[in-house]
């Protein structure tokens, strides 16, 4: 077949492809268009799933009549200058428009808030009709209707409409995260409506939207980050370890107000979180990253969600670093999920009055059980002589005082604890009441009840013991007897080569061995017998893909977890009172015991206001 021109409209159907990937696309690129335009309320209204129907109303600055038939052409912008590398505004290419008309039914109406009226303009597959007059309030409102009729392959490739609404939903509100001052409204034919009203560009106007879509529980359980590196400057929020979820779709990432999905940046996530979340569970994130748009590339691909950084060394470090900070500046912090949940067990199930039978799993009345019980509940009752007296011989003031004196033999001594009782009291974890099954540390702070895992708890606090003993001084290694020649591409030994200085403080000593490959004459002693290629090998694979050399890093912390598991205080151990609160102490001062090395909980907290309502006293 011999070479020949494309037509227009295929052009557009291949364009098509890239950038409209699904009604989700649509919704992004019309969106994006509307902040563009300074609009300060998008409405999104959708049918189908947006198959049958998108219409995007903004109060934007609107389009001029004579720019409307520009608009529906390819890479037809206002947005780009003459510098392809400062790009500060979220549509840029100028394809979305005759990308999507040319699969679709698409109409555009507008006015400039200098005009007296509007002008609409409508594409049907790639055919583009006169520009006319059109009744328009100032902005614009652009529609999209039976979308992929025009290549009706592409709609076998759709999921169900209820999936589609959701991924539309999931758009909005994963935009609407980093434009606060905005007005956001989604509306579709299951009659729901998702409303995000205006706040402000400040931070608690940011958090207050993030509140709004994500809701109430994350600000409660989350920590603030605010940290710079260079030119490069990272804001947000991330959540403390004991609030995660199942999955990283609520890990939000902005790189200069544009939502991205980028792999270096989950790999961030991931390397932060690395020892304390469990492998099946993800931190719940949102992530502002500012810098000069000439030292990052958002013209990857044509749906723009993936961005490239000139230095992703810096861009992860700071991400890695800022998080690590913040979570150890935290403190110890319970989630809040971890109350309610405690709130709900201990809720009394429905009351069941009468006799209980067999059938719902409780004994069989019997009346001929306790046959006083009539003669005890009579006129002629005696207190002194029931066998159903109460035991209150151990509540009588006079037993309370020798109780509280315990077995102290003077007033100063008791003194002397009350006051020492009372300080621990105004500490985060108080003080040491009672240990329960062996296992489980009963603490009172001045407002709460506190419940620890007193295993999980001594864990965390010895494996950051070893992992500050790694991290003092260079990891011991051992020779091998003969060095481990390990053959692999020429620019992974390089990258060998050049962090074989940060290798040597982990204990592994590499260095180059001719062309194409690294000679391993050292191993870190607490691996013991390793497979030296694999583990050498991996690392390359590492440093091509974040520039980083964690993986040897991660092997040692999980040496370090494994002895930190077997070396800790043991569920079943009685501990005296003395030992409790030096327990309580340690947590306190050591970042990350919230949970152990697998990501539980260590301790509980149930504040007196929520046990008050258990008792129905508020």
């Amino acid at each position: 077949m011999p070479i020949r021109q494309l037509s227009e409209t295929m052009i557009n159907q291949i364009a098509a492809g890239e950038v409209v990937e699904r009604p989700a696309s649509v919704v992004k690129e019309l969106v994006e268009n509307a902040l563009d335009a300074g609009a300060g309320r998008i409405e999104v209204a959708t049918a189908g799933g947006g198959l049958n129907l998108i219409r995007v109303v903004d109060d934007g600055s609107g389009m001029p009549e004579d720019e409307l038939a520009l608009a529906i052409s390819r890479h037809c912008t206002s947005k780009l200058g003459d510098d392809i590398l400062d790009i500060r505004s979220l549509g840029f290419r100028g394809e979305a428009l005759p990308s999507i008309g040319s699969v679709s039914k698409l109409a555009i109406r507008s006015r400039t808030r200098s005009a007296d009226s509007g002008a609409e303009i409508t594409v049907e597959g790639g055919r583009v009709s006169g520009v006319r007059p059109a009744p328009s309030n100032r902005g614009t409102t652009v529609e999209v209707r039976d979308l992929f009729y025009a290549t009706p392959a592409r709609l076998k490739f759709m999921k169900t409409e209820r999936a589609e609404a959701t991924a539309i939903a999931d758009t909005v509100k994963r935009i609407a995260i980093a434009f606060p001052a905005v007005r956001f409204t989604l509306s579709g034919t299951d009659r729901s409506t998702l409303e995000l009203s205006a706040t402000s560009d400040e931070v608690e106007g940011r958090l207050a939207r993030i509140a709004q879509v994500m809701g109430n529980d994350f600000p409660d359980n989350s920590i603030a980050i605010d940290a710079a590196r260079e030119s490069v400057r990272l804001e947000g929020h991330v959540s403390i370890p004991s609030y995660t979820r199942g999955n990283a779709l609520q890990q939000y990432a902005y790189v200069n107000g544009r939502p991205v999905r980028d792999k270096l940046i989950a790999s961030a996530i991931r390397g932060a979180y690395a020892d304390v979340l469990p492998r099946d569970r993800h931190a719940v994130t949102v992530l502002f990253l500012t810098l000069d748009p000439a030292i990052v590339d958002v013209n990857v691909h044509p749906a723009k969600a993936d961005v490239r950084f000139r230095d992703p060394g810096l861009v992860r470090g700071l991400i890695v670093g800022a998080i690590r900070q913040a979570l150890a500046n935290a403190g110890i912090r319970p989630a809040t999920t971890g109350t309610q949940a405690m709130m709900g067990a201990f809720r009394p199930g429905p009351t069941s009055y009468g006799h209980p039978g067999p059938a719902n799993g409780h004994r069989a009345y019997n009346p001929q059980i306790r046959p006083d019980f009539r003669a005890a509940t009579s006129a002629n009752y005696e207190p002194q002589r029931s066998p159903f007296r109460p035991l209150d011989a151990g509540f009588a003031e006079a037993a309370q005082a020798s109780f509280d004196a315990g077995p102290l033999d003077s007033a100063d001594a008791r003194a002397g604890q009350s006051e020492v009782v009372e300080a621990l009291l105004r500490t985060e974890l108080g003080a040491a009441r009672a240990q329960v099954h062996e296992n489980y540390i009963v603490a009172q702070t001045s407002d709460s009840l506190v419940i620890v895992d007193q295993h999980a708890a001594h864990e965390r606090l010895v494996y950051e013991a070893l992992k500050n003993a790694l991290h003092a001084r260079p990891i011991p290694s051992q020779m091998l007897l003969l060095p481990e020649i390990v053959d692999m591409p020429e620019e992974d030994a390089e990258r060998l080569a050049l962090h074989s200085e940060t290798l040597a403080r982990f204990g592994l000593g590499v260095e180059r061995f001719g062309p194409g490959a690294v000679a391993v004459r050292e191993t870190p002693a607490m691996l013991g017998e390793t497979d030296v290629v694999k583990l050498v090998r991996d690392l390359a694979d590492e440093i091509a893909d974040s520039d980083t050399a964690d993986t040897l890093k991660e092997r040692l912390h999980a040496i370090a977890a494994t002895m930190a598991c077997h070396s800790s205080v043991r569920s079943g151990r009685r501990l005296r009172p003395e030992e409790m609160n030096a327990l309580l102490r340690q947590m306190e001062a050591t970042p990350g015991s919230g949970t152990c090395n697998h990501g539980r909980p260590t301790y509980i907290e149930l504040k007196l206001a929520d046990i008050e309502k258990l008792f129905g006293r508020r």
